[in-house]
């Protein structure tokens, strides 16, 4: 257990934290399910979830949630059956 004023408010900021950081996470995974069932799906809906996805990768990016170069893998992945998708179609 804690025993100093500022470790005890470190634990507190932590947790905040943590639990922010869990939120960006989880909505990072949907948007690239989304995304990847988009171009499983069909062609009308594949730009506008693959943006999003970008969107939301780059934002827990910027906050350090994730590291860039994982945000950057992730998009290029999206990306890349995106255009896979397409070239079949």
């Amino acid at each position: 257990m804690a025993n100093t004023k500022s470790a005890k408010k470190s634990i507190k900021v932590n947790e905040r934290r943590r639990l922010r950081n869990q939120s960006v996470r989880s909505a990072v995974k949907t948007a690239v399910r989304k995304a990847q069932e988009a171009v499983k799906g069909g062609a009308a809906t594949v730009a506008p979830a693959l943006q999003g996805a970008c969107s939301i990768i780059d934002k827990a990016a910027s906050k350090g949630i994730m590291h860039r170069n994982t945000a950057a893998r992730k998009k290029s992945r999206l990306a890349r059956r995106l255009n896979k998708a397409l070239a079949v179609a």
